[in-house]
């Protein structure tokens, strides 16, 4: 049995969409902060990375954590010397979390990440892929 007032199919609440964009955009915040707060350039100040320490393999998200802090500082320089592949990647990010949080709040029923083809997203994967290699070659530039 259901009320009169509610409806099959009813679309929630514009502040219950908005929950899941609000509380990413939120985090998101806070970690920049945090990054900004607390200096990742200082050996083990946020821990170490489990692969670097176990195999001396530097992965595509290695020097992220100091990258974002020399982006707070307005150091882009720097922040892609930590890691280019981050710096190119966050301009792409923050127009999928505005789009998400512009249909979340229009309602629409949108995938968060637009359908991309099979050629794009094995070309994102390669260069990936490529970063990793590249960033891992003795004396390269793109090391961390």
């Amino acid at each position: 049995m259901t009320l009169a007032t509610e409806s099959v199919g009813a679309r929630p609440a514009r502040s219950e969409r908005m929950l899941g964009p609000a509380l990413t955009l939120g985090g998101l915040a806070a970690a920049t902060l945090a990054l900004h707060l607390r200096d990742p350039h200082v050996t083990h100040s946020w821990g170490f990375c489990p692969l670097y320490a176990l195999t001396g393999i530097y992965c595509p998200g290695c020097g992220g954590l100091r990258g974002v802090n020399d982006l707070t500082d307005g150091h882009v320089g720097a922040a892609a010397s930590s890691n280019l592949l981050l710096v190119l990647a966050i301009p792409f990010v923050v127009l999928l979390l505005a789009r998400w949080t512009w249909v979340t709040w229009q309602g629409r029923d949108v995938s968060v990440v637009p359908h991309l083809p099979r050629s794009v997203r094995w070309g994102l994967g390669a260069l990936v892929l490529v970063f990793w290699v590249a960033r891992n070659i003795p004396g390269s530039w793109l090391a961390p």
